[in-house]
């Protein structure tokens, strides 16, 4: 271990002298080598937030002279996953120069557009607002963080004095102003002010830390927030309690879960008045301690600090008046308790906009919250997709670090609410909401498909996924599950798929996987019955056996599943769909097929059934009939295509042919057909549909309906 290793206890030293030196000479691989080191550790910074440079000089392609040119943290993206693409590449002369045509603060968001004219990579990202706070200081290497350590300080009521004191003089001191133009000069003036400072604290923001090395400026930014850091856990619980001592008790572990699945799809069906949200929920031991505490009900409302915390996590949360040990049994009581609560913050929101707005600021946007707190169980947030919030509940968590910390030094403040409201509805801000990509068809939407850990099941889970919905993925296979999970994180991303264990013939085992839906996303609004067994015999080889196995997990299956995912519909009161995936045989009389066609017309018919049924809450039911799927599909095993060779009078390796003949369209149906399928009722076409089937069989005669 090296004596850096030894040297910092809160923040993570992760240089390497190896793999540095292979970039030496490199300046932007030395500034992506640091920011990834930086983001690697949340201590330092959040997901999405902060923004690191470097000014080197380079060859200008017009005049062939080297010019200094500065690589910044483009527009969006992670310092932990930076690349060289997702850095703006300007000359630093004319972006310096551009002080000579600032009109002043009332006009700096003018100026961002002028940023393009500074690019000197055309191939570079977009430059960000911060741009001007790394261009007009003159370091080789910069980092601008959030580390929950020094927005602590920076948040506190007397920041200012308290960095004088602790840095003794060698970190300057900004007030508060929002990103831009002019932050960048006052960061510059207070470098004129303060020849010799190592770093300026940005009021209720964060850090600026810099070096003329990527090494110096990296052990810097340690150094920085590991004293900061230091001098916090130094103060904490030596004047008073933590957050002024515990108010309540968690429930144990086993409870709390089993709170939040109760409560997350009615909280969701709430949050969603709008449009579609996706939930997370977190019991953090940190979590827990805030939201247990006395000082919960003043801190709280206060809402957050640091801009990057603010923009995710509204002006304020929810904080549930619900004991912990609640009957959320019922779920008409349970709305019926929640929803004033509800419509107080969307009042509270709608005064604040309307307090706060301006002549030109963009429409109200949803007026729901973001984050919920449930005292004693735990943190639900609400947003776009699963990504969006569970950032949000990671932001939050660093915004109760920040107040946990003010707090043991001095006193939290808050951004003032004018000031909120200007950073939540900039026009920049607005612009940049105006450039995300439109929503795909299944945003926002959460699936669970039955037998999703291969074949016909899998294919649907990937079709939703493609299309933007979140999907629960699973399987009586625990290693079969635990295969395709990792294929969906690989393919779409960490936050796209969840799995769980599920028995369709056992209904405890599908009320946790709706539970474990509850608790991974928020709830699920599309429940596809796919998972089934196929036996072929006759009538005389048939076993009571055979029957019962058939007719447990088609018929009762999808009984069961149905029945524990309706309840889930209901809590949330946005509607849904229901697909059943039968078969052909459930019109069709085939030979060797007792069982499994009379076991599939049983589920066809309780299609029907439940669509008249719950057509009042708006929850449609359909069904689509496959046949002959052959390729990565499970109905083929146990003998069953041995069973229909032998009906038909053929070998085993003549099925895919045969089945493709029968048909009018000559075609062999695959996997990814019948997952077309099940999109094509849940993508928004045929969202007045209810009690269909549509066949995916490549055209069989006596499978029309008529």
């Amino acid at each position: 271990m090296s004596i850096d290793n030894l040297k910092f206890k809160h923040v993570s030293y992760l240089w390497d002298e190896t793999e540095a030196a292979k970039l030496a000479g490199d300046e932007v691989a030395l500034l992506i080598y640091r920011s990834n080191l930086l983001g690697a550790d949340l201590r330092l910074t959040n997901y999405g937030g902060g923004n690191t440079s470097c000014k080197a000089m380079a060859k200008d392609p017009l005049t062939d002279e080297e010019v200094e040119v500065m690589w910044v943290k483009g527009s969006g993206g992670d310092i932990g996953t930076l690349k060289k693409s997702g850095l703006a590449a300007l000359y630093v002369d004319r972006l310096r120069s551009l002080k000579n045509i600032y009109r002043g603060v009332e006009f700096e968001d003018e100026m961002v557009e002028l940023f393009n004219h500074c690019i000197y990579d055309l191939a570079s990202k977009a430059p960000s607002i911060d741009t001007p706070l790394h261009g007009f200081l003159p370091f080789k290497h910069i980092d601008h963080l959030h580390p929950d350590a020094a927005i602590a300080i920076a948040a506190a009521k007397d920041g200012k004095k308290i960095t004088e004191e602790l840095f003794e003089g060698t970190i300057g001191w900004v007030e508060w102003k929002k990103p831009g133009f002019e932050l960048g000069l006052q960061l510059k003036q207070c470098l004129d002010e303060n020849p010799g400072i190592k770093g300026i604290m940005l009021g209720s923001h964060g850090l600026f830390t810099w070096g003329n090395t990527a090494y110096e400026s990296y052990i810097n930014t340690l150094e920085v927030v590991e004293r900061c850091a230091e001098y916090i856990e130094s103060k904490i619980g030596k004047t008073r309690p933590v957050f002024g001592g515990q108010k309540i008790e968690s429930l144990p572990k086993d409870q709390r879960l089993s709170q939040a699945a109760a409560i997350a799809p009615v909280l969701r069906g709430f949050c969603s008045s709008k449009q579609k949200m996706i939930g997370h929920f977190t019991d953090d031991d940190r979590v827990l301690q805030f939201i247990n505490s006395n000082d919960l009900e003043r801190l709280a409302p206060l809402g957050t600090s640091c801009p990057d915390h603010f923009l995710r996590t509204k002006i304020s949360p929810l904080v549930l008046e619900l004991a912990p040990d609640a009957d959320l049994s019922d779920a008409a009581s349970l709305k019926a308790t929640l929803k004033p609560a509800f419509e107080a913050y969307r009042v509270m929101y709608t005064e604040y906009y309307n307090t706060c707005k301006h002549a030109n600021s963009p429409a109200i946007r949803d007026t729901n919250p973001v984050v919920i707190l449930y005292p004693g169980v735990g943190m639900f947030t609400f947003s776009k997709d699963k990504q969006t919030t569970r950032v949000a509940s990671e932001f939050y968590t660093n915004a109760i670090n920040v107040m946990r910390g003010a707090e043991a030094i001095s006193e939290y403040t808050s951004l003032p609410r004018q000031e909120a409201f200007d950073i939540e509805y900039w026009l920049l801000e607005e612009a940049k909401l105006q450039r995300m990509p439109k929503p795909k068809a299944l945003s926002g939407k959460i699936a669970l498909v039955t037998g999703s850990a291969g074949g016909i099941g899998k294919a649907i889970a990937k079709r939703f996924a493609q299309e933007g919905a979140c999907v629960i993925l699973n399987d009586i296979n625990q290693e079969r599950l635990d295969g395709a999970l990792v294929e969906f994180k690989e393919t779409f991303g960490r936050d796209t798929a969840a799995a769980t264990l599920l028995n369709v013939t056992n209904e405890a085992s599908a009320k946790a996987a709706f539970d474990n839906a509850a608790l991974a996303f928020g709830g699920v609004d599309i429940i596809i019955n796919n998972a089934g067994i196929s036996i072929s015999k006759s009538i005389t080889d048939h076993t009571i056996e055979d029957w019962d196995k058939l007719y447990d997990i088609l018929v009762k299956g999808q009984f069961i599943v149905s029945k524990a995912g309706v309840a889930i519909l209901r809590k949330q009161d946005l509607g849904g769909d229901i697909i059943n995936i039968v078969s052909k045989n459930a019109v069709v009389a085939g030979p060797n097929n007792p069982g499994y066609g009379s076991a599939k017309a049983a589920q066809a018919h309780l299609t029907r059934l439940l669509a008249t049924e719950l057509g009042g809450d708006k929850i449609r039911v359909n069904t689509v009939n496959p046949d002959a799927v052959i390729a990565d599909s499970n109905i083929w095993a146990g003998g069953w295509a041995e069973g229909r060779a032998k009906a038909y009078g053929i070998s085993v390796a003549e099925l895919p042919a045969y089945y493709a003949k029968r048909t009018i369209l000559n075609e062999v149906i695959l996997p990814e057909d019948i997952a077309n399928a099940c999109f094509a009722f849940v993508g928004g076409l045929l969202n007045k549909s209810t009690g269909n089937a549509l066949n995916v069989d490549g055209g069989v005669a006596m499978g029309f309906y008529r």
